[in-house]
């Protein structure tokens, strides 16, 4: 029973895996250069003084026709040296603009807040939104922006992490994968989450949906303006695999962190479609019975095992092709383990409590 059991959902697990990499490897037209539209890059700071000049310099080196970038810097109240970083950083750049978190809109918080003020003021057609501890490349804008058909809203890419050491690997790994399943769900047309360090949307379908304040509050503000905007079926929302469209961010530092960030992104999760909820379940289960079936002493066990683990790694590999990315690869067995661990436990830790901690703040 048990091996029938596993047989049919590691069945599952392959058909949907193969679904998401023919999503993520579809191929998007591309616009010329005297069509690019006008761009706003907006980053949100807070307590970000390790992080925030590896950022600043990656963007200062973005290539983009003249006097169609400006990048807005949102120092969101921080109480370190964030903001005198910035400020010496971008003295006398035309393109940089600094605000501090001004008011409060509706009902919004933390970092939602901090991009809302930088939308408000933004002059860009499209923007297009990192995060304070990522670095870009240098045609990061360039061909995001390439991708601006008329009847595009959304373009999405893919963000990885450094992966120094096993700690940084295994979660660089994860981050891949996780892509890949939003990547291949929004290609087909059926979009689940995205991830707000490599996204951009135009500022119209921003508006058309009422902007963050007029959409019920998310700890994951990306996935929640992703979903709403797919809503008004008005707008064509791609996830192109583009190793020139590469964000690099920096992994969490301990398990600390890495719990609270997936606790927050767990939490996101619950207001998912409803399609989302059969991945999320396809993967504990798989996961589950991965785990437990070295309690069933059978050489079939050993082959669905053997088998689940080829179709991850068969799904994450080509991806980090692209990406210029397998050096990573050698962390696939301990990703593997931590895949396992983590997508079991998380469902029951919130249970307990909902709360959210992000740069030291309660959500």
């Amino acid at each position: 029973m048990f091996e029938t059991l596993f047989l049919i959902f590691v069945g599952l697990y392959f058909i949907q895996s193969v679904i998401f990499m023919i999503g993520t490897s579809k191929k998007f037209s591309r616009i010329s250069e005297p069509n690019f539209p006008t761009v706003s890059v907006i980053v949100a700071a807070r307590n970000e003084e390790a992080n925030i000049l590896r950022c600043l310099v990656s963007l200062d080196r973005q290539i983009y026709p003249v006097g169609k970038l400006e990048i807005i810097i949102v120092d969101d109240h921080s109480d370190d040296s964030t903001g005198k970083i910035i400020d010496e950083f971008i003295a006398g750049k035309d393109r940089f603009k600094k605000i501090v978190t001004s008011k409060q809109i509706g009902h919004l918080k933390g970092k939602t807040n901090a991009l809302a003020n930088a939308i408000e003021i933004s002059k860009g057609e499209v923007i297009l939104t990192t995060d304070a501890d990522c670095e870009a490349s240098p045609a990061w804008v360039y061909t995001t922006a390439s991708y601006y058909e008329k009847d595009v809203g959304i373009v999405n890419g893919f963000t990885t992490q450094e992966g120094n050491n096993s700690f940084g690997g295994m979660q660089a790994l994860d981050f891949i994968y996780l892509l890949i399943v939003a990547s291949g769900t929004i290609n087909f047309g059926y979009p689940i989450s995205c991830i707000g360090n490599n996204m951009s949307y135009r500022k119209q379908a921003y508006l058309d949906v009422g902007g963050y304040e007029n959409l019920p509050f998310s700890v994951t503000e990306d996935s929640q303006l992703l979903n709403t905007i797919n809503k008004l079926k008005k707008y064509k929302i791609i996830y192109p695999l583009d190793v020139k469209a590469r964000v690099n961010s920096m992994p969490c530092k301990d398990f600390k962190e890495l719990y609270r960030q997936k606790k927050r992104w767990a939490i996101g999760g619950i207001d998912v479609p409803i399609r989302g909820f059969f991945v999320m379940a396809s993967g504990f289960v798989s996961n589950l019975f991965t785990l437990l079936s070295p309690l069933f002493f059978s050489p079939v066990w050993l082959y669905l095992v053997v088998f689940k683990l080829t179709t991850d790694f068969f799904v994450l590999y080509p991806v980090h092709k692209v990406l210029g990315l397998t050096k990573n690869m050698k962390y696939f067995f301990v990703f593997e383990i931590y895949y396992i661990i983590y997508v079991l436990i998380l469902p029951f830790t919130l249970i307990k409590s909902r709360k959210v901690i992000w740069k030291d703040r309660k959500l």
